[in-house]
């Protein structure tokens, strides 16, 4: 199974920080936040690695090379523009093969053990939710054994970690679109599982919690 890391947001929320650096080449002490991800994918066994990214990509790119020193390969998807979530993987699909893939937003700190997600997934898609921050204390989607909807009783978070089947994508189009269209209606035939993760997860998304990160790792 390949894996690919989103890269490709402005970080307006964290300016000014994402002024002359993109989001993902932020620092949590010494390593950047991209290569935490790298590190766990590679010791989980997702050595092949797609990174699309837009704003400062070049520096990503110079940053990361060509993966050998993690123990993988990295291939890039370059966007012009930013192009969401769901047009920026449907960009990549061919570079991600005919099977489930997995794909981890950029800008999300965790200790998830990817190599969970190896041989589990079978339907369209499969998300990971966490318990919700303070930030979306209305959660995202409701889980109900195993199973994944729009709505329910309690909503958890999406962590912003999935694996999908590329015909998830397959009546879509090239351009900027989001992918949370796609999966409310994958949830809709019951083609969305999903499970709760409660171990370490945070959303660094502004300069506050980048800090508060740095402060407690």
């Amino acid at each position: 199974m390949r894996a690919m890391i989103l890269a490709a947001g402005r970080g307006e929320r964290m300016r000014p920080l994402t002024d002359k650096t993109p989001k993902p080449l932020l620092k949590i002490k010494d390593k950047c936040l991209i290569e935490y991800h790298i590190d766990n994918l590679v010791t989980a066994g997702f050595t092949e690695i797609m990174i699309n990214h837009a704003y400062l990509g070049e520096q990503i790119e110079q940053t990361l090379g060509d993966g050998q020193r993690y123990g993988a390969k990295i291939f890039y998807s370059p966007e012009t523009t930013a192009l969401e979530t769901g047009g920026g993987i449907f960009q990549a699909l061919p570079l991600l093969g005919n099977s489930h893939f997995l794909v981890v937003n950029g800008d999300i700190w965790c200790d998830y053990p990817f190599a969970n997600l190896k041989h589990s997934v079978t339907k369209l898609a499969h998300l990971v939710l966490v318990n919700n921050p303070i930030h979306n204390p209305q959660g995202d989607f409701h889980l109900n054994q195993q199973q994944v909807h729009q709505t329910g009783n309690q909503n958890l978070t999406f962590s912003g970690i999935g694996v999908y089947h590329p015909d998830l994508f397959k009546n879509c189009s090239a351009g900027r679109f989001s992918l949370v269209p796609l999966l409310t209606q994958a949830m809709q035939i019951n083609q969305v599982t999903g499970e709760h993760y409660q171990g370490k997860w945070m959303d660094i998304g502004t300069p506050e919690r980048l800090w508060q990160l740095n402060n407690k790792t």
